[in-house]
């Protein structure tokens, strides 16, 4: 076995690498960018090597300087990880020339499933089924177009060298055909320096069922079961299962058999899957095979009790696999939740910023949080914005989605917009709990998932109490932190509990919950305390369009905790504060209202309407118009991109763009203004 391996990865996937080599007593290098030099797999790890800029293309992507970190650590193996160089033939063979062990398949596996057109024809040597459609040499527009229209729309482009639902696109008729030809070219072209596709029949009511593999160097081969990974969006996953629910032993053994003869048929060793649609009527089709570890094994690990990175240490150092197929069985069932810096609500846009508050649900044997984060760090522009894994199992189904929605409502994240409230809202969904699930889930139950949520609005104003209760406390905090240093102990300017000559001590609040004021007094009785010390208050709540709420509180705040009694109900919760923000996070919901500061005549009605912005940080690809260019509404003015992800400015309204700020090739600053632009008069 390796006494020290070196990790080619960041983020969670490298922490992860790190717990099994440590559990194993084998010592780990981590790499790093300048964006990473204080991240947690660097502190996780025994050594760290510094590889160069923050973007991965200056660092992660730097195929010899990583070879060169190996070497001067003595590392005898690599571990890619995912995405980088996991599934790069040419770093597999630079590895080989330095007599370095490479943690995957061997170089005539990747090559021959690196491209999915030269992989389906390999699969259908091998009699594995495939879906129809055209993966040849020939990749003018013309051969494919007119393949896509001998098969009927809808179809699928796909480039060949593409992987975790980039350079893809859905193509529904002929005349959308070109655009999305030229943007998957472009996708392919930008993250994987290929532009060559494939087009395929698209199924309109597929699900994503994928099939763990793992060989070893001595002729064996295992199926650790399936996972159902149809909740996509993007063609990205968002929450897999395992194993894939109404699956009989029949079906299971089938496509687990398929699988691996698809691994024999190009002489696999290590982890892989492969990746199938299985159709309404039972029948399956090969799509793909990735020659890594995935983003959900931690579910195939969760019903199996196996540790599939040991697995793979284990093989790499010429072992036999730990387990035959008749030792394995499945044990319950496993949910994964991809949680990331994104916003559901404006069509999955990246989010950057500061982790500013991070708390997880408690791990057990039934929740596990894989990430590569803590509370401080930032969610940076130059790399995917996943924060963590969320993993849950129990016995059944029904049980451990139980546990994912209420580890869902316990994860606690502030400083970045999130996925969670979505994730929550797609696991709860009437559809998702009945197994109603295709690839096309999220849209077809777009308005169950996406709906407001009302019983927050409803609610609210039983929370804004405790919003004020924290609030105060949290001003009294700071007034005994900056308390004078008066010797007169008796003097009303030494206390801090709102003294005031003949009047009642009154903080007067104003709080805003999506859009709608609250006005909330805050009344103070310092003479009446508990046996604790905490003070009384009586609350008023007050709005427009409701009577006054009178409540009667008490409680102490221990950093982000508060614990308190409203009209003699205990309540503890979680308080956040942001600026102007108060988040409340409860047992049963998340809510955020603001503080509403007294117009001190400084707002200004002036704004930059007439101006389109960057929507964050990123790289001008694309400028499709010209200044004096009159344009209809929704039509494509400009193409940037960011987080790997293409982002297409579009035309508020009919109108003329009167002047360009950037061409294709330029760095733009999240909210920068791109255009000027003149809507046409209704």
């Amino acid at each position: 076995m390796f006494t020290k391996i070196l990790i080619a990865n960041r983020g969670e996937i490298a922490c992860r690498v790190i717990k099994t080599a440590r559990a194993m007593g084998i010592l780990t290098v981590a790499v790093y960018s300048d964006a990473d030099k204080n991240a947690m797999h660097v502190q996780m790890a025994d050594e760290a090597v510094y590889l160069g800029g923050s973007p991965s293309r200056e660092s992660y992507l730097l195929s010899q300087k990583v070879i060169d970190a190996a070497l001067l650590t003595g590392a005898q193996a690599i571990h890619p990880g995912y995405g980088f160089l996991s599934e790069n033939s040419d770093f597999c063979r630079l590895c080989e020339q330095n007599n370095i062990v490479f943690i995957g398949p061997p170089i005539g596996a990747i090559e021959a499933m690196g491209s999915k057109s030269a992989a389906k024809s390999i699969m259908e040597k091998a009699n594995v089924p495939l879906v129809p459609g055209y993966h040849g040499d020939d990749q003018s527009m013309d051969v494919i177009k007119q393949a896509a229209d001998d098969m009927g729309y809808p179809v699928l482009l796909k480039a060949t060298a593409g992987g975790g639902g980039k350079g893809m696109r859905q193509v529904w008729s002929e005349k959308e055909f070109k655009s999305e030809f030229e943007a998957v070219k472009r996708e392919a072209l930008s993250s994987f320096g290929d532009d060559r596709m494939l087009v395929e029949k698209y199924l309109t009511q597929p699900r994503h069922v994928e099939i763990q593999v793992f060989c070893d160097n001595h002729g064996n081969a295992v199926y650790l079961f399936e996972r159902d990974c149809s909740v996509q969006r993007r063609h990205q996953k968002v929450i897999e299962e395992a194993p894939a629910f109404n699956m009989s032993p029949e079906l299971r053994a089938k496509m687990g058999e398929s699988a691996i003869k698809s691994a024999q048929a190009i002489g696999y060793q290590g982890a892989g899957t492969v990746e199938f649609l299985l159709d309404i009527d039972g029948s399956f089709y090969f799509m793909e095979m990735n020659t890594r570890l995935q983003v959900e094994h931690p579910v195939t690990e969760m019903i199996t009790g196996q540790d599939l990175v040991e697995w793979q240490l284990r093989v790499a150092a010429n072992e036999t696999l730990p387990k035959t197929q008749q030792e394995l069985t499945i044990n319950g069932h496993a949910f994964e939740a991809r949680i990331y810096a994104e916003d559901p609500d404006n069509d999955f846009l990246p989010a950057t910023g500061h982790l500013q508050f991070l708390q997880t649900p408690i791990e057990s044997q039934h929740v596990r949080v894989d990430t590569g984060v803590r509370q401080g760090d930032d969610v940076s522009v130059f790399y995917d914005p996943m924060i963590a894994k969320l993993i849950v199992w129990d016995e059944s189904r029904e049980k451990a989605l139980q546990r994912l929605t209420k580890a869902l409502k316990e994860y606690r994240i502030q400083g970045v917009t999130t996925n969670i409230d979505f994730l929550h809202n797609v696991a709860s969904c009437d559809a998702f709990v009945t197994e109603q699930i295709d690839t096309g889930f999220i849209e077809k139950n777009h308005d169950q998932i996406f709906s407001e949520n009302n019983a927050n609005n409803q609610n609210i104003t039983h929370q804004l109490p405790m919003a004020a209760l924290a609030l105060v406390l949290q001003q009294s905090k700071k007034a005994n932190s900056h308390a004078t240093t008066s010797t007169d102990v008796h003097s009303p300017w030494h206390t801090n509990n709102a003294w005031r000559l003949n009047q009642a001590n009154l903080h007067p609040i104003t709080l805003s919950h999506n859009e709608v004021e609250f006005n909330v007094n805050v009344e103070q009785h310092p003479s009446e305390t508990n046996v604790n010390g905490n003070i009384r208050y009586t609350i008023t709540v007050s709005s427009q369009d409701k009577d006054n709420l009178v409540y009667q509180c008490e409680g102490e705040l221990a950093g982000n905790s508060l614990n308190c009694f409203i009209d003699g109900v205990r309540r503890s919760i979680t308080v956040v504060f942001a600026d102007l923000d108060v988040c409340l996070y409860t047992a049963e919901d998340v809510y955020k209202v603001t503080q509403v500061l007294a117009d001190m005549g400084d707002a200004s009605d002036d704004t930059s309407a007439g101006g389109l912005t960057a929507p964050m940080n990123g790289t001008m690809v694309s400028v499709l118009v010209s200044a004096g260019d009159n344009v209809e509404k929704d039509q494509a003015l400009m193409i940037m991109e960011a987080m790997k992800m293409e982002h297409v400015i579009k035309a508020p309204s009919d109108g003329m763009v009167t002047s360009l700020f950037y061409q294709a090739g330029d760095m733009v600053d999240g909210g920068s203004e791109l255009l000027s632009f003149e809507a046409t008069d209704v």
